[in-house]
């Protein structure tokens, strides 16, 4: 291959990441966007904490139940068309909850947009097999999931400042436009899909089996942790700790900027043989990250601390999982099995805020943080038996 050549590969490589990372983006940078604009919604709109987790609790309640269907749509569509299809849908989303006047219009349209996350995962791995080759899928796969942390800094920072010049609907406005803008250079720069796959093809299953069962119910668990932070953490620094709103935007910054770094090293480090012991340290790692949020109570610097332990340890195990299910999907189900993974991390974002939002609501966030803990610390133990489990069979099958 010629140096040219060399160098026409590499720019289409990073064109792609970083088309993959923007959707991963805006993807879930509306659940952000609330949870960083949670002190200005609740006074705003007059919902309460209770109701603010009520919008977590649908758009990933929806996205767990279309997402089994999800992997199916991409495995047949192709990456192309369902990475074009999330982020047009994610600016609709983000622009009806611009226009919200109340909780109503507000649910709805959160619920909306549970279908680019559930399209998200799938999609995205889809196009990672289909262009990057094998010894580089770490590395693009950790970067393209740190995409959900960079909308939680874009959430936590920028959005957050341009909400205190132009209001919080403004700010919103203005990340539907990026997400429009994202799917117009995702129509233009990606190349065709294949058709569709004649026949049958793999046999369709809305039930996790295998390691894929383990890794969705590891997701489950912790995904109720990492909702309840992205969800109250910036409400917690105001109500509780006395931050201004911006100051308490800023923590989810925090929390975006070291999920982006933990994605990308974790990722890298998750080869076959190693990256099956990864999920249980990094929930570990996770539960100390609560523990210091919950000494915030009495201790107010330990929430910067606990904010960057939650993006370093617990949002990075989501992209562990990722890299596991593409070194273990069966040909032609990539899609399904990320799905029914990632159905299960919504699961748990569904479940995790309400639980959380209970204690708040009477102002008791340490015991809020309390249950986080042990959702970090189930997931854990989850992660630990599976490796246990897996290991030993592998030693049988290779006897």
């Amino acid at each position: 291959m010629t140096g040219e050549a060399r160098k026409a590969d590499s720019r289409a490589d990073r064109g792609l990441t970083a088309l993959l990372t923007c959707a991963m983006a805006f993807s879930m940078l509306q659940l952000f966007l609330l949870g960083a604009l949670g002190p200005r919604l609740v006074g705003e709109l007059g919902i309460s904490p209770t109701v603010l987790g009520l919008t977590t609790a649908i758009g990933f309640g929806t996205a767990a139940v279309l997402s089994p269907a999800g992997g199916r749509i991409v495995d047949r569509m192709g990456p192309r068309r369902s990475l074009v299809a999330l982020l047009f849908v994610s600016a609709v989303a983000l622009a009806l909850i611009g226009a919200a006047p109340g909780a109503g219009l507000l649910l709805g349209a959160v619920a909306l947009g549970g279908v680019p996350q559930a399209l998200a995962n799938p999609a995205t791995n889809k196009a990672v097999l289909a262009a990057v080759p094998p010894a580089r899928r770490g590395a693009v796969t950790g970067m393209k999931q740190s995409g959900v942390q960079l909308g939680a800094f874009a959430a936590g920072l920028p959005l957050v400042a341009l909400a205190g010049r132009l209001g919080w609907r403004g700010a919103v406005w203005t990340a539907a436009g990026a997400a429009l803008a994202a799917g117009w250079w995702a129509l233009r720069s990606l190349p065709a899909d294949p058709p569709p796959p004649h026949g049958a093809g793999p046999r369709a299953s809305f039930v996790p089996r295998g390691a894929v069962a383990w890794l969705a119910v590891f997701s489950m668990f912790l995904g109720c942790g990492i909702a309840s932070v992205n969800t109250y953490l910036a409400l917690f620094g105001a109500q509780e700790l006395g931050m201004g709103p911006t100051a308490a935007g800023a923590l989810v910054a925090v929390l975006g900027v070291t999920g982006i770094a933990g994605r990308v090293g974790w990722s890298k480090a998750a080869r076959p043989g190693r990256a099956e012991w990864l999920p249980g340290w990094l929930a570990c790692g996770a539960f100390g990250a609560a523990v210091l949020l919950l000494a915030a109570v009495a201790a107010s610097p330990l929430v910067w601390v606990g904010a960057a332990a939650v993006g370093v340890f617990a949002v990075s195990g989501n992209a562990v999982t990722m890299v596991l299910v593409m070194q273990r999907a069966a040909p032609g189900r990539a899609g399904q099995d990320s799905a029914l993974t990632a159905a299960g991390f919504f699961a748990g974002f569904a479940v995790g805020p309400p639980l959380f939002g209970l204690p708040a609501e009477s102002g008791r966030y340490g015991a809020g943080w309390a249950v986080v803990a042990v959702e970090f610390a189930a997931a854990a133990a989850i992660a630990f038996v599976w490796a246990v489990r897996d290991r030993r069979a592998r030693s049988g099958a290779a006897k």
